[in-house]
């Protein structure tokens, strides 16, 4: 344990720092991190680990109180954690129950101390990301995501007792996992209920813990499965994957996971929404008699008819060849950016052609250079 690091200095945040802050803190540092992004870096890899580790203590509002307050034996089952804090008055008051005994219920008080304990609780939702190319974001693909959760120990299917052996109700409090106790308080001795010392609230013993699981019934194990990804998902976009989290207690549903997605950037394509843009370099004479040109998209070339007069800068349409939407049928377009290469390193007959071909045009042949210049002679002639 001495030689773990500050989940919140893994994470590069601020002990105040809200969630929101804390959420955005993780996916860059995942995503910086990222093994697919990093595949020759083992301390890369060892960092996204750590990453991942903080973060699910922190984004856990119970793990990130117990870890404010005890620091890493608050969080870290083999060390001893979820220990608890006392009263100020050297005893165990639960002042919920107090003021709910004297005057009914306040708002906020008690609650979830006297919630019954065997009830069944679904699964903590888990996080992680994966990382793919635009290609495959444009079109879907499967891939496999890796993950730590809480699972069902199999060693005991979950009872927490060795094999062969089971709890037993516990003797203090009957099986009902809380005790009656009479608390001297400044309004006299009120008799109050609080979760039973010998059992922790669960109203069973176990004297022949699991080996496996520490008599937990549950254990962390580091999973893999195979999740689809819809075409069209967008960098940094969440996929939830039903289910697929930590295992419920007592019979309750499993969390979900939550896929954070980040999508690599392309050589030639830029997305805006669901509309790809690339920039098309073309000749000058291309551009001067159109001509017929080689277009690039998500789905292969295509040809496309540069008119003629094409200018840099001018922009033209592929309908329906940009990314498919998610949510809804049909996909963006596709928008391609002309841009006119002047040729570089003419030999002296290329040279003598142009001069050539500059003598032999007029201002006519230049719609925005002629007004340009009508502009200039008005003003200072």
């Amino acid at each position: 344990m001495a030689n773990k690091r500050d989940y919140y200095e893994v994470l590069g945040v601020s002990k105040g720092a809200s969630d929101d802050e804390i959420k955005k803190a993780y996916r860059q540092a995942a995503k910086k991190y990222h093994p697919d992004l990093n595949p020759d870096n083992k301390e890369a890899e060892a960092k996204f680990k750590e990453v991942n580790e903080a973060y699910e203590v922190l984004s856990d509002k119970d793990k990130r109180a117990r870890y404010d307050q005890f620091g890493h034996a608050g969080v870290d089952p083999s060390y001893g954690g979820g220990a608890g804090g006392g009263s100020p008055f050297g005893v165990d008051m639960d002042f919920g129950d107090i003021f709910s005994s004297v005057f009914g219920g306040f708002g906020g008080f008690g609650g979830r101390r006297n919630a019954n304990p065997n009830a069944p609780r679904r699964g903590a939702d888990v996080e992680t990301s994966v990382t793919i190319s635009f290609d495959e974001a444009a079109k879907g693909c499967k891939k496999e995501i890796s993950y730590n959760s809480v699972v069902t120990c199999t060693e005991c299917g979950g009872s927490g007792a060795q094999k062969g052996t089971s709890p037993k109700t516990c003797s203090v409090c009957g099986g009902r996992g809380q005790v009656m106790v009479n608390q001297r308080t400044p309004f006299g001795v009120v008799q109050t209920s609080r979760v039973c010392d010998a059992c922790k609230g669960t109203g069973k013993v176990i004297e022949n813990p699991c080996k496996a699981c520490s008599g937990n019934g549950r254990v962390k194990k580091n999973r893999k499965i195979e999740i689809n990804i819809p075409a069209g998902i967008n960098d940094e976009q969440m996929l939830n994957v039903s289910g697929q989290g930590s295992s419920g207690t007592n019979g309750g549903p499993a969390g979900d996971v939550h896929v954070y997605v980040n999508v690599r950037p392309h050589q030639i394509f830029d997305r805006r929404g669901d509309d790809v843009w690339c920039e098309l370099p073309i000749t000058f004479a291309q551009a001067a008699m159109g001509a017929e040109v080689v277009v690039p998209t998500i789905d292969g070339k295509v040809s496309y008819n540069v008119h003629e007069g094409t200018q840099p800068g001018d922009v033209f349409k592929l309908k329906g060849k940009g990314i498919p939407h998610i949510n809804g049928r049909g996909r963006g377009d596709q928008y391609v950016k002309v841009t006119v290469e002047v040729p570089k390193n003419l030999n002296s007959k290329q040279k003598e052609i142009l001069k050539q071909f500059e003598a032999a045009t007029t201002d006519k042949n230049y719609a925005k250079r002629k007004g340009f210049f009508d502009v200039i002679k008005k003003l200072f002639d």
